[in-house]
């Protein structure tokens, strides 16, 4: 019987995992709530909910490698978290552990260079050289980085929020439309405070696109806050310098239709032409492919069965 491979990409909102045969051939999916290590509470219970949904019906003594994207990937915690997943799922061996920038690569393009933007829940940039991450932009977390991204345009609505009601800043159709943390500044700051202990800070990211949708409607905090988060991550993509291949723009903000998106292709410039990425997990899928049958060049037809 035909062996199956896994491809896994755990990102800030949403996990993906799809089962692909020796051929390519997709023979599962499977998906559950995020599973960053940095940003997300309970990462473990949503890999593992994710890829026992994707092995549904399939016979695990078939398995013959997985790669897993994760964020925080050199981190032993995601190693660990992998392995646990791997093993209470009944599968034999165990998975390799990548960065979720380079399954985010992989998931546009069978080329082995070029660069990769991903604003979604986080926000970082990477250099793909052979398939390998050869540099690293940002992507340090939504306390002290991840510039630009989700949790971040979220943050700052809830500022620009609180700026107006106080004072500080003129009107914001946020104020409005952020209602539900609350009437006053007390309420507003003890809501949000309480909603990241208890959800983590990826529960921010839920704010984005409320400012998309306000920029589109003319609010100039919302615009302001949408020029500000495109800039930065444009100045992301541009820290790694000039470099052959492809540009890749991943993660929801940027793969989506958003005001983001449209505003960061201007700050990049026609020059650019970036590409947009598909689903992570295929790309997760056709990297461990590569490694289980080296011989075989079927990157484009994984990536293509899983668009």
């Amino acid at each position: 019987m035909t062996a199956l491979i896994i491809g896994l990409d755990g990102g800030g909102t949403s996990t993906r995992c799809v089962v692909v045969s020796e051929t390519g051939e997709v023979a599962g999916r499977g998906r559950a709530g995020g599973a960053n290590v940095v940003s997300v509470a309970d990462p473990a219970a949503n890999l593992l909910a994710a890829l026992r949904a994707a092995m549904h019906g399939l016979d695990p003594a078939l398995v013959a490698g997985g790669v897993f994207g994760l964020a925080g990937s050199g981190a032993e915690r995601a190693r660990r978290l992998a392995g646990e997943a791997w093993r209470s799922a009944g599968l034999p061996g165990c998975p390799a552990v990548v960065a979720d920038v380079l399954v985010a690569f992989a998931s546009a393009t069978a080329e082995p260079d070029g660069t990769v933007l991903i604003a979604g829940t986080g926000a970082v940039a990477a250099r793909i050289a052979r398939w390998e991450v050869a540099a690293v932009a940002d992507g340090h977390g939504w306390l002290v980085g991840d510039e630009g991204s989700g949790v971040w345009i979220g943050r700052q609505a809830v500022t620009a929020a609180l700026k107006s009601l106080d004072g500080r800043a003129g009107p914001t159709v946020l104020l409005d439309r952020l209602a539900s943390l609350g009437t006053s500044a007390g309420e507003i700051v003890s809501t949000v405070y309480a909603q990241v202990a208890d959800s983590g800070p990826a529960w921010l990211a839920s704010f984005a696109p409320l400012v998309d949708a306000a920029a589109r409607d003319g609010d100039a905090a919302a615009c302001a806050i949408l020029d500000e988060a495109a800039r930065r991550l444009a100045a992301t993509a541009r820290a790694l310098g000039p470099a052959a291949g492809p540009l890749v723009l991943a993660g929801s903000l940027l793969t989506q239709p958003t005001e983001l998106a449209r505003r960061v292709r201007a700050e990049l410039g026609d020059a650019a032409r970036p590409i947009p990425a598909r689903d992570g997990a295929a790309g997760a899928a056709a990297l461990a492919l590569r490694a289980a049958f080296p011989a075989a060049d079927l990157h484009r037809r994984v990536i293509g069965e899983c668009a």
